[in-house]
């Protein structure tokens, strides 16, 4: 009985930490929009993403409103969004997109989770070309008809457009584009009277890499360490 009341209580701790990190990333994708465009989602995209990710992740309406509230102090902290290339171990190609006020402090954070974990921090430039910067839309596919909503969007910069399961094994339709057309896209949702589970960018590898089990451990090990850091907002990688 002690150890399954053990088991159920790591659990609880693992779903809280994950869910103080969503909110964590949220809150500076947030201070980012906000110092870019305003604090008002109806004239800030940006923002407008920010709060519709917000609520996907089930994030108290209340801490939304504090976070869009500090970020338009005069005192916030400003972020740097920086992107760090590298290697992780049996040479799956990994991004690590960082949000942060302190960059020396960062790199130097990464690079030592790479290193200890049989992987190399490398130069601009030598793992992004195997990823393509796409937007990514989310949506519940319940009462869309996929035929006609394909067709509308292909004026609106859609490239991709399928089905995928999310973290609750729940049904989604997944959308992406080039993120230069991001905006024109978000639009064109909206003006369909669709609200996307969540909109993001995100860096899709071109060529998956396969691996054995016990070597893409390995791999998920380092990405899962890289994504506690508090600096990390997004690590993406060609692990298929």
């Amino acid at each position: 009985m002690g150890r399954i009341f053990e088991v159920r209580k790591h659990a609880m701790f693992a779903r809280w930490n994950r869910m103080a990190k969503q909110f964590h990333r949220i809150a500076k994708d947030i201070n980012i929009a906000v110092k870019s465009g305003g604090s008002d989602p109806n004239s800030n995209p940006a923002l407008r993403r920010c709060v519709q990710n917000a609520r996907a992740i089930n994030m108290p309406k209340d801490k939304v409103e504090a976070a869009i509230k500090r970020a338009s102090g005069k005192d916030a902290a400003s972020f740097t969004v920086v992107i760090y290339e590298g290697y992780g171990p049996h040479g799956v190609a990994i991004l690590v997109e960082a949000a942060t006020d302190n960059p020396t402090r960062t790199v130097a954070s990464v690079r030592h989770l790479f290193a200890k974990h049989g992987g190399n921090l490398a130069t601009s430039g030598s793992v992004a070309f195997q990823f393509k910067e796409m937007g990514v839309f989310r949506l519940s596919p319940e009462g869309i008809d996929q035929d006609d909503l394909e067709l509308y969007l292909i004026d609106h910069g859609l490239e991709e457009m399928g089905e995928s399961t999310g973290e609750k094994g729940e049904p989604q339709l997944v959308i992406r584009c080039a993120f230069k057309d991001f905006g024109t896209l978000q639009k064109a949702l909206e003006d369909r009277g669709l609200a996307p589970l969540s909109a993001e960018r995100e860096f899709v590898c071109a060529t998956p890499t396969e691996l054995p089990e016990d070597q893409a451990k390995d791999v998920l090990e380092l990405i899962d360490l890289l994504e506690q850091d508090d600096d990390v907002q997004k690590v993406f990688h060609t692990l298929a």
